[in-house]
């Protein structure tokens, strides 16, 4: 009988929450910086994961680390393995009407007598 021993060679990523598809599902956005190949200039670019979230803990934010994993789903081949920092809650929604109060507009007045 012979022992079978599993190499972790998995990839495990760190990126940040950017939205909940619904239950134990995630988007996790990874940044990352490139140089561009003539200019030399540095470009930041971003990989989207979509993310298994077995315990539905993590909110919109917040800094995860993400593991590769068998396929969970049509798209989901990531889960979380760790919230590193939880982002700040989470802000109520914003109507038109909130802002059109907030933001000044130009009144014309025009009192030429």
């Amino acid at each position: 009988m012979s022992t079978h021993l599993r190499h972790n060679s998995r990839k495990t990523e760190i990126g940040f929450v950017s939205s909940k598809m619904g239950s134990k599902s995630v988007k996790v956005t990874v940044p990352y910086k490139i140089p561009h190949p003539l200019y030399h200039k540095v470009i930041n670019r971003k990989t989207v994961l979509h993310v298994h979230d077995e315990k539905n803990e993590a909110n919109v934010g917040d800094k995860v680390e993400v593991m590769e994993t068998r396929p969970m789903s049509r798209l989901k081949r990531w889960r979380i393995t760790n919230i590193i920092e939880r982002g700040v809650a989470a802000v109520a929604a914003v109507s038109e009407n909130d802002v059109a109060e907030a933001v000044p507009t130009k009144t014309t007045k025009s009192t030429k007598a």
